[in-house]
């Protein structure tokens, strides 16, 4: 499902909209914007960006205290592949686009579809810009604990949308021996288990 379009950037007295074009909008909405920024020194530069607008999404870890383990997901990335992942398979916390939904909604949601757990609690934990350089996206990150009696189906994802998604449970302490050994490159995730490693799951 495409995001909706991108709001009008709201007014600043230091941005100056001059011309903005849609370069392309067949998966997601690139644009090309021409704008004014004032300077530190009080001048005006016109400068020319690029912006990639996906949609906003969110993303959960999901952890068992008692267990000192988390839940993550493996799956194809098709960018990954093409920029150097021998694979292109990623190990991540589960995430999804909001579609329209609000954040919780949307994770509640996504963590069904793609491990077959239902989170009885998630909590917000912070939110991100995950590269402001070039793509609008900002990312809303919770945690939940679960219980095995918590998972109701097989998860998976959805296979009319090309999802094909391995479950995975490991104990905290090797999810981020994975973290220091590459075998987890995703961002989203690395931040995530970092957390949950700086707060104890004791007290996440």
């Amino acid at each position: 499902m495409k995001p909706q379009a991108m709001p009008t950037p709201h007014d600043a007295p230091h941005v100056r909209l001059l011309d903005s074009q849609v370069l392309s909008d067949h998966w997601y909405t690139l644009r090309k914007t021409t704008f004014e920024y004032l300077r530190r020194n009080g001048t005006w530069q016109q400068q020319t960006r690029e912006t990639y607008d996906r949609g906003n999404g969110a993303v959960l870890l999901l952890f068992n205290r008692l267990q000192g383990t988390v839940v993550l997901t493996r799956q194809f990335r098709f960018p990954a592949f093409v920029n150097g992942s021998a694979d292109g398979m990623l190990v991540e916390a589960c995430a999804g686009l909001l579609d329209g939904d609000d954040p919780e909604s949307c994770i509640r949601r996504e963590v069904e579809e793609e491990t077959g757990f239902r989170i009885r609690a998630p909590r917000k934990v912070f939110e991100a810009y995950m590269s402001p350089g070039s793509v609008t996206e900002k990312l809303y990150f919770f945690v939940a604990e679960y219980e095995a009696a918590d998972r109701v189906g097989h998860g998976g994802g959805m296979v009319q949308e090309g999802e094909d998604i391995e479950v995975l449970e490991l104990p905290l302490s090797e999810a981020l021996r994975m973290c220091q050994s590459s075998d987890i490159q995703d961002g989203k995730t690395i931040m995530l288990l970092q957390h949950a490693a700086l707060q104890g799951l004791d007290k996440l």
